[in-house]
């Protein structure tokens, strides 16, 4: 894909994108290449969460059905932007301020990590959810059957609930892995350096706007077609043997 990304601002009017020294098209593909790498450790970050957040709220106490159940409202209450305001300054001053408690200087967080655990926050509080109505969506005789066969709460989970349940995942995280790729954009209002803010940089600087927002809108859909093909091949295998639905794996 990025080869396919190289040609489009080698060949036509994207092409003034290579023309600008040193080469502007190449500042878009190391913002792309930002963008892609901060909704990878947010995904995966938010699946970590949402495994924790979903076993709370469907197998922990009192306390940890509460405190996931409190996560999850406030993350999908309060708008994402402002999440993001409140995660990247207000996350970047506590953790200064616990260094100082130890007597370690205050360090700069970089921007990449900053995004990946801001989104990744974000995302756990909705992966939450899915893995949560994923889980429950195995028809519960699966469960007791493999009780009945004495398997322990462990092998239940990588027998049993796991292959069971990612049919009935995927659709969901998958929609949500498109989420994260089109977020990275919210963290250009912290001054990330990901694709949206590398774009407005070079566009404020040519004043060429229209092609560069364009070029950005390009590789964003480029990303999706992509991410909605693979996404499809695996909705595919996990579903093999299942009956067919109309328009999965689309």
């Amino acid at each position: 894909m990025i080869d396919a990304l190289a040609g489009l601002f080698g060949n036509g009017t994207l092409g003034l994108l290579a023309l600008e020294p040193p080469g502007r098209g190449s500042f878009l593909l190391a913002g792309f290449l930002n963008s892609v790498m901060i909704a990878v450790g947010a995904t995966v970050v938010g699946l970590c969460l949402g495994v924790c957040g979903a076993w709370c709220k469907l197998y922990g106490g009192p306390v940890a059905r509460d405190l996931a159940a409190v996560y999850t409202t406030i993350v999908r209450a309060v708008p994402e932007l402002v999440l993001i305001l409140i995660l990247y300054f207000a996350g970047a001053d506590l953790l200064n301020k616990a260094l100082a408690a130890f007597g370690y200087p205050p360090t700069d967080i970089p921007g990449v990590a900053a995004g990946i655990f801001v989104l990744g926050v974000v995302q756990g509080a909705y992966s939450t959810e899915v893995l949560r109505g994923a889980i429950l969506a195995i028809p519960q005789g699966q469960i007791e059957a493999a009780r009945a066969y004495g398997m322990s709460p462990s092998l239940i989970m990588r027998r049993i609930t796991l292959p069971a349940m990612l049919p009935f995942a995927i659709p969901g995280l998958a929609n949500l892995w498109l989420i994260a790729t089109k977020d990275t954009a919210l963290l250009a209002i912290v001054g990330v350096n990901e694709l949206t803010q590398v774009t407005r940089t070079a566009a404020g600087a040519t004043k060429a706007y229209f092609t560069f927002f364009m070029a950005a809108g390009a590789i964003y859909l480029a990303l999706t077609l992509f991410s909605g093909a693979i996404i499809g091949r695996i909705e595919r295998w996990a579903r093999r043997g299942m009956p067919s639905v109309a328009g999965a794996g689309r």
